[in-house]
């Protein structure tokens, strides 16, 4: 079975993005590099557990963490499933296998004030990119989106009308999110000087470069860095921090889960969970001082 008809099922099927595909393939293209060298060009369709394991030995001398090891399984998995799927494969060589400990990743978010810092005083609006700078970091704490979801944002995804946004989550799937009034002014503030840039007429995207092209996921990656770098001391300055800091906030402030798992755009609470234990912490001060038999 090619890997061309799994990358099809990836993509047509399973409806994963285009960088999910490509970093399956990578992953099963690494593991048959290796069946190349130690084992005489072995196809990764033809191989038992014994020689995953070697590669699994491989990868962890080779000081790979863990978790990224744990990823390459899991994408090789998925292939035996779809072999499995398509009677190419009898039995799961991966059946018994189980993933190797990884330690939790807690995840600091910004605080409230490094965020406020950065709305308010750290980029000061006078010119279109600082503009468009603002209203990305406004959306991202605003709404909680994934950078790709904020990347492919269109125009006719936004109803100031309704006060909402639609947005094209992972597997194509839509989620409409409130816009509260901080975001709409920022998304009037940037349309001014968005349609003074040449020849964008007819151009679909939200958010453009300088040149009036659509922007891309590193530049607003750097954007991101950039601003925060100055407010904050944390060593990760990212858009996921802001999507953590986002979610973290609303739990914070006494959100539902479930709500918050909705405007997410998850698919099962155990991935919204994550977010909870800045919430945690939260609740038990506000437990600390309020309580009538905590007596310290």
């Amino acid at each position: 079975m090619s890997l061309k008809a799994f990358s099809e099922y990836l993509l047509l099927e399973k409806k994963y993005s285009k960088h999910t595909v490509l970093a399956y393939m990578r992953d099963i293209e690494m593991f048959q590099l290796f069946l190349d060298e130690q084992h005489d060009s072995e196809e990764v369709s033809k191989v038992g557990y014994s020689e995953i394991r070697q590669w699994i030995v491989e990868l962890v001398n080779s000081g790979i963490s863990n978790r990224t090891i744990n990823r390459k399984i899991s994408s090789l998995n998925t292939f035996y499933k779809f072999l499995l799927k398509t009677q190419n494969l009898q039995v799961n060589p991966l059946k018994q296998h189980k993933a190797l400990k990884v330690g939790k990743k807690v995840q600091l978010p910004f605080s409230e004030q490094e965020l406020k810092t950065v709305l308010e005083s750290t980029i000061e609006v006078n010119d279109f990119e600082s503009a468009r700078d603002h209203l990305i970091v406004e959306l991202f704490y605003a709404t909680g989106i994934r950078r790709i979801e904020l990347v492919n944002i269109k125009l006719s995804d936004i109803d100031l009308g309704n006060r909402q946004l639609k947005v094209l989550g992972k597997r194509n799937k839509e989620r409409y999110i409130p816009l509260i009034d901080t975001l709409i002014n920022a998304i009037k503030d940037y349309s001014v000087y968005r349609n003074q840039l040449p020849n964008i007429e007819n151009f679909d995207y939200l958010f453009l470069t300088k040149k009036g092209v659509k922007i891309y996921e590193m530049l607003v990656y750097r954007i991101i860095n950039k601003y925060f770098s100055e407010a904050s001391s944390k060593a990760k300055c990212s858009p996921h921090v802001l999507r953590h800091s986002f979610a973290t906030h609303l739990l914070n402030k006494g959100a539902d889960l479930n709500a918050v798992k909705e405007l997410l755009g998850h698919t099962s609470l155990a991935a919204t969970q994550v977010y909870t234990h800045n919430s945690i912490a939260e609740l038990k001060k506000v437990y600390a001082k309020s309580h009538p038999r905590n007596l310290r």
